[in-house]
């Protein structure tokens, strides 16, 4: 009897209508077997989550066309099998994380409902049974307060902790198969560490063959036992891990494996005024119980919060999912509300009404962590980049798609594409768009929410040389938010470490990661090295 999970001979897929289909991956082989980690790697828009999404026929309906290939699975080619036998499969034997957990759960249920009804469907589990199992699994992925969060709804959690809600209900229903897309893009270094232990020992446990896709290759050396690198829709290379990494045949390959982040943070002018001071900031949310609503206890997202930033300076917020470095910034821009005082170019802005706010919004942008759920997906590009430039300024029509078409191409977008869709791009381009859409108001200050988090490692080289140069060429201020330490220590200056909603550790950043004295921030440091 075969070893082998699935194999995928000579896949080619294409998108369009008629006589108009564009093929975006061609004549793709490879198989996985029982208890064997297969990295496919490759930039955004290279054909990895096609091809992954092929495996279980994920790819949209009417307008994606199987042109070559099948899809062998338990004697089965998953392509030509009916869709009710495809659903018996689909994560009961075969489990998939995606990469967007905000748009794959669904966001009217709470989670504990919907890690019950997985459990409902593919085991027919009785309710008590499924609760205590669902728990189970919260509290494996690394979730703190997992009695509370089962309650929660997807709105009401960080973006990692969502991620790991997608890890527990891919792995709850033990498969054979694990297709995990990007499953630790959310994560800061410690859980994402414990992730892949969790994954590691669960496929031990299990025997189950991994599928997984990644642009981060330093857990690509963790956790694979095999590589299959792509460029532009074709398997440009397929070899053992080790392999891979020490004797790179293809020129792509070795670009991939230069690509890590490095270099220092652009010199800065000794004499910079202060251009934001956050001073004792509390951001707590009441819990509320009883008929009446009263609060019973909060929720201490952030306690006593203070730093300086200034002028042409960035600064790294770091911490575990959940710790508040978001909140934080959301809290800066006046987008949650709390305690304490923010002040702009010496002006508190804590108290400022909407309209007393709108001289500032053009200064202070953002780019959010998701650039998917941050795009109005009705919105073609030029319409989502150049609504600020309608909003705060009175340019003429002509004037705005110059300045468009100009922000695209600072961040490695073809101008032609402005009037196409999001949905029309890649997770990578999506993120460069919402970049763009930053850009182009010409800020002095923004905050930059894991803005390179789902970008393969080429395009993040490109986008933090990008943030770089602006940053020297227009004195641009950054809040930098990450859970990549690579990346904070090439880009900010000044990093602050929170934990639980408090700092931690703080201090330039070159010295806290060379004598880091906190026990976590060693800890944050010794597995990002």
């Amino acid at each position: 009897m075969s070893d082998t999970v699935v194999t995928i001979n000579e896949l080619s897929v294409g998108f369009g209508r008629a006589n108009q289909i564009e093929q975006v991956t061609d004549k793709v082989s490879f198989s996985i077997k029982k208890g064997e980690t297969l990295a496919l790697v490759g930039e955004s828009g290279s054909g990895k989550s096609v091809t992954a999404n092929s495996i279980l026929k994920l790819l949209p309906k009417g307008s994606s066309h199987y042109l070559t290939g099948n899809i062998e699975f338990d004697g089965e080619n998953l392509l030509t099998c009916s869709e009710r036998k495809l659903r018996g499969i689909r994560g009961g034997r075969i489990g998939m994380i995606f990469q967007e957990p905000m748009v794959s759960l669904n966001p009217l249920h709470r989670v504990g409902k919907q890690l019950i009804e997985t459990l409902a469907i593919h085991r027919g589990m009785r309710q008590a049974k499924a609760e205590k199992l669902a728990l189970e699994w919260m509290k494996k992925v690394g979730i703190r307060f997992p009695e509370k969060k089962i309650s929660a709804y997807p709105h009401e959690l960080s973006g990692g902790e969502r991620q790991r809600v997608m890890i527990a209900m891919a792995l709850i229903n033990e498969p054979e198969l694990l297709i995990a897309d990007e499953p630790t893009t959310a994560l800061d270094v410690s859980v994402q560490a414990q992730i892949l232990s969790l994954l590691k020992d669960l496929q031990k446990e299990l025997g189950m063959a991994m599928l997984f896709i990644t642009h981060d290759l330093s857990i690509v050396k963790r956790i694979a036992d095999r590589v299959a690198v792509m460029q532009k829709g074709c398997l440009v290379e397929v070899g053992e891990c080790a392999q891979i990494f020490n004797r790179p045949s293809h020129s792509y390959t070795q670009q991939l494996i230069d690509s890590d982040p490095k270099g220092l943070p652009v010199p800065t002018q000794k004499d910079a005024q202060e251009l934001l001071s956050v001073d004792r900031l509390k951001i707590w949310f009441p819990i509320t119980g009883g008929i009446f609503k009263r609060t019973i206890d909060h929720i201490k997202a952030v306690t006593n919060m203070s730093f300086v930033l200034k002028k042409g300076h960035s600064i790294g917020l770091v911490g575990e999912s959940g710790s508040g470095k978001s909140t934080t910034g959301m809290a800066i821009l006046k987008l949650v509300k709390s305690e304490g005082k923010i002040s702009y170019q010496n002006q508190p802005i804590q108290s400022l009404d909407r309209k007393a706010m709108l001289p500032y919004r053009s200064k202070m942008q953002v780019v959010f962590q998701d650039p998917f759920s941050a795009l109005n997906p009705r919105m073609s590009v030029a319409q989502v980049i150049g609504e600020g430039l309608r909003v705060h300024f009175e340019h003429d029509e002509d004037t705005i798609d110059s300045m468009i078409s100009r922000a695209m191409e600072e961040v490695g977008l073809d101008p032609s594409t402005r009037h196409r869709y999001p949905n029309e791009f890649s997770g990578g381009q999506r993120q460069r768009i919402a970049i763009a859409r930053a850009l182009v108001l010409k800020p002095e200050f923004i905050l930059l929410d894991e803005p390179t988090s789902s970008l393969d490692r080429t395009v993040q080289f490109q986008v933090l040389e990008l943030l770089k140069d602006l940053q020297l060429k227009y004195r641009l201020t950054y809040l930098f938010i990450s859970h990549d330490l690579n990346v904070v220590k090439s880009l900010c200056h000044y990093t602050i470490v929170m934990k639980n909603g408090e700092i931690v550790e703080q201090g330039e950043t070159q010295d806290l990661f060379q004598r880091p004295t906190h026990k976590y921030t060693k800890e944050l440091v010794d597995l990002s090295s």
